[in-house]
């Protein structure tokens, strides 16, 4: 016979009340769905539990029987609940981060990490541009929300993908154009990433649409100093879509460029780490990302 805790709980809290509606209110049930479970569980049983009297219900010489039994079986499952959920191993996931994430991806995913590693604290870890994993390779980090491409070793799982626009003074000339081809913006300086970053420089100097050497007007480590370096007319940067509306700034604008490929941002990971509270927060930004 299987009979399910919810019809156990079902009883004890009709046994309790003595009263069919009664119980339904503090069991957020509708009072036909718990007399429905309640002739489930007696037809389970082979025996009737309660009996109708006016002013609700009495028990059974067997439902008199059965409530300490069942009583004591949702103690003992609640008490065995509780003892594995502190059996979980506890510590601290360290994300990195080089740029505000946003996209509805951080919140949501914190969430589903949370409940599925109850006791685990997160640490949110701000890199800088100088190290392109995001902090993954000295083991400062144990995830990072990183844009493609990343160095040798790490594992990425891309979560975005989203055309590259250009931030640029408001006053700039080519500010009156909806968008702006990438050719128009060959020989402005550009804010550089530090030569550390290697192949993420290149990508947000747009080397990849280039044949030509970009004009580096300035080189910032930060998102901060980036967008300072802008407004103070030191050169215009290529930034992602979805990051011109986290970083607006007075006296900035953005438009997009036409020419160019797409930037992926990605949550990276060690070759290797199959540690558990890696894995959890892997899983919730693909149940996130799947989801939306």
């Amino acid at each position: 016979m299987d009979v399910h805790l919810r019809e156990l709980r079902y009883f004890v809290a009709v046994a309790e009340d003595l009263n069919v509606t009664r119980a339904a209110e503090r069991l957020f049930v509708s009072q036909p769905a718990l007399s429905k479970q309640l002739r489930v569980l007696e037809g389970l049983l082979g025996f009737r539990l309660f009996e109708r009297v006016p002013s609700g219900v009495v028990l059974t010489r067997q439902g008199e029987a059965l409530l300490p039994v069942a009583r004591d079986l949702l103690e003992r499952w609640n008490a065995g609940v509780e003892q594995a959920r502190a059996a979980a191993p506890t510590g601290t996931l360290v994300i990195g981060l080089q740029t505000a994430v946003g996209r509805g991806l951080q919140q949501e995913a914190l969430r589903r990490f949370r409940a599925a590693m109850p006791g685990w604290e997160v640490s949110l870890r701000l890199v800088g541009w100088d190290d392109p994993s995001g902090g993954l390779a000295d083991g400062s980090s144990d995830v990072a929300f990183i844009w493609l491409p990343v160095p040798a070793g790490l594992r990425t799982y891309v979560l975005a993908t989203e055309r590259r626009g250009v931030a640029m003074p408001a006053d700039h000339p080519l500010a009156e154009l909806a968008e702006i081809p990438f050719e128009a913006l060959r020989r402005e300086p550009f804010i550089a990433l530090p030569q550390a970053a290697g192949p993420l420089r290149d990508f947000w100097l747009g080397l990849d649409a280039r044949d030509d050497e970009p004009v580096v007007g300035v080189t910032a480590n930060t998102p901060e100093e980036v967008f300072e370096a802008v407004i103070s007319g030191l050169g215009v940067v290529l930034v992602a879509e979805g990051n011109a509306a986290l970083y607006k700034r007075p006296g900035m604008t953005y438009r997009p460029v036409t020419g160019l490929p797409p930037g992926e941002l990605a949550i990276a990971w060690r070759e290797g780490d199959a540690s558990p509270q890696v894995l959890a927060f892997i899983d919730a930004l693909r149940q996130v990302t799947t989801k939306v």
